[in-house]
């Protein structure tokens, strides 16, 4: 090659050159920022030095332990300090992180670890029971470790060793992984709705861009105080782990949602930053709202179903700083952001809650989010009525799902990741989910959009979450169902509910019935509109 062209040969160098991996921002946080401190638990804290030194003893345990790269081990634990550990000390021994899911079932649990060909298994003894089950289910050899919690009971019979143990077996010369950037770190396991979850791998690269974008686009700053609302199985904690290393953030560990100990918790240790679904949000604003102290600025990062509108400006009062994201986990978790612009601030609440409601554009680290018809191909205009499905491009793409070559060329035909959510396109690039592919409403030929009948529905003051989905009908194939989980102490009536939507919808588009129950969540608040679906289907058809 001539001298001087733009393509030298020794490009890829180990002199210009370092493979992509999160490791790296504890590295330089327990190095520059060794004395700060990194997790607090209850009454414990570690600094960043210390919560270094034990992930690298996990490391030299596993490793000791023959874990090769590329090997599974999975968790199943709550937001607890062995957790945070994990998802540093596994990937610096080579391995691969599987964090479970904590409401799945024993089967579901086999399931997994004979999937992920698991190696060793980080059992959280609040678990004991379901990992037991699972464990007899299971055809693998395990090692299976207790991660101790004395509230818990004792050790269970089917764990080898306690964590602290293992730890304490770490070998001294841990060799340094031969890593490769597009090696996996994570695989996480999908809800498996229609069937038995896929596996989602997640590479070093992936991880490390899409925990910058995490701090870009919601403006984290340096030494932030992190409450761990979201569940670490999620996607990996939506690539926070990492994230807070980047900025020395603290990790303020919990078990479980309950809003008045989060609350708690967030005046205790000034907490200054969080995530959650908006099931998550709505906890929050309504358990806030009931108490009169004041309190200092708190920044939500919400993600998953579109947050209504209403509850936005509601969390406004309240004085939460509400930021809007939109992923997937097979895209890192969230990596698209409603980016604010200066001149909305100008606008009414109503207004500014109804854009916020956008899941908005990609990350500065996703190459391309459009929003393009699947059959052509196309992208869709940028007019804000006509719907396409959202396909992502780039480095925070998956490399695939694990031994599910067909999904995965299904999911990544045409080059692009195809996320099954339906959406319009705005100008600047601003997409806003109209609804999942499965969950949209052919009543009578004409496309019925839930996330709209959800969106009027949370206006109603009786209502606290609401789900809608197709049932039968007669003479108009399906119409609109609504399953509608009220606010305490507040009573609503089916008809009057109806009559709510006709006054704020066209008529073909309200709920021609109504159920009030409490709704079926996931462990990270998502509504199981699945559950609500085969419901519906099983009552006689409506006339």
């Amino acid at each position: 090659m001539t001298k001087g062209s733009g393509n030298p040969e020794n490009i890829g160098h180990q002199a210009n050159y370092s493979p992509l991996t999160p490791l790296s921002f504890l590295q330089r946080t327990a190095q520059v920022f060794g004395h700060h401190v990194a997790v607090i638990f209850e009454e414990r804290s570690w600094t960043w030095a210390q919560f270094a030194n034990r992930c690298y003893n996990l490391a030299g345990a596993l490793a000791g332990r023959g874990v090769k790269s590329g090997e599974k081990v999975s968790i199943l634990a709550d937001n607890i300090p062995a957790a945070l550990e994990a998802s540093f000390g596994i990937p610096m021994a080579g391995g691969v992180i599987n964090a479970i899911n904590t409401r799945l079932d024993p089967d579901a649990i086999a399931f997994i670890l004979e999937h992920a060909e698991t190696r060793v298994f980080l059992v959280d003894r609040h678990y004991a029971k379901v990992a037991g089950e699972a464990i007899s289910n299971c055809t693998r050899n395990l090692l299976v470790i207790d991660i101790e919690d004395a509230a818990s009971g004792s050790k269970p019979t089917f764990a080898q060793l306690s964590y602290e143990e293992f730890l304490s077996e770490a070998i001294t010369d841990l060799p340094a992984p031969n890593l490769n950037e597009l090696d996996p770190i994570a695989l996480n396991y999908t809800s498996g709705t229609t069937g038995d979850p896929k596996g989602v791998l997640l590479h070093h690269r992936g991880a490390y861009l899409n925990a910058i974008g995490n701090s870009l686009s919601w403006g984290l700053p340096r030494f932030c105080v992190y409450l761990w609302s979201l569940p670490l199985f999620h996607c990996n904690g939506w690539c926070f782990p990492w994230t807070i290393a980047l900025q020395a953030g603290v990790n303020v560990c919990v078990r479980g949602v309950d809003p008045n100990a989060l609350l708690d918790l967030i005046e205790k240790h000034k907490v200054t930053h969080l995530c959650g679904a908006p099931i998550v949000v709505r906890m929050l604003v309504d358990a806030a709202n009931a108490i009169t102290t004041e309190r200092a600025p708190l920044s939500i990062m919400t993600a998953g179903a579109a947050p209504p509108s209403s509850l936005l400006a509601k969390a406004s009062a309240t004085g939460f700083d509400i930021t809007h994201t939109y992923g997937l986990t097979e895209v890192y978790g969230p990596c698209a952001v409603c980016e604010w612009h200066p001149e909305w601030d100008a606008l009414s609440q109503d207004e500014q809650a109804t854009l916020m409601a956008r899941q908005g554009v990609g990350y500065p680290v996703v190459e391309e989010i459009a929003v393009i018809n699947p059959e052509t191909m196309l992208p869709v205009p940028q007019d804000g009525v006509t719907i396409g499905e959202v396909m992502f491009r780039g480095n925070v793409v998956m490399t695939g799902y694990y031994k599910n070559p067909e999904a995965t060329r299904e999911a990544l035909s045409g080059g692009y990741f195809h996320s099954g959510d339906l959406a319009v396109w705005y100008p600047g690039g601003y997409v806003e989910i109209k609804d999942r592919s499965k969950d949209i409403i052919i009543s009578g030929g004409e496309n019925i959009s839930s996330i709209e009948i959800e969106e009027v529905l949370y206006k109603h003051p009786a209502v606290s979450a609401a789900a809608v989905v197709a049932a039968p009908h007669e003479k108009w194939g399906e119409t609109p169902h609504a399953f509608i989980e009220t606010v305490a102490n507040k009573s609503a009536d089916p008809d009057e509910i109806i009559a709510f939507c006709r006054d704020h919808l066209a008529h073909f588009k309200c709920p021609t019935r109504v159920t009030l129950q409490e709704l079926p969540k996931t462990a990270t608040g998502k509504i199981q509109k699945y559950e609500l679906r085969e419901k519906a289907k099983a009552l006689s058809p409506f006339s």
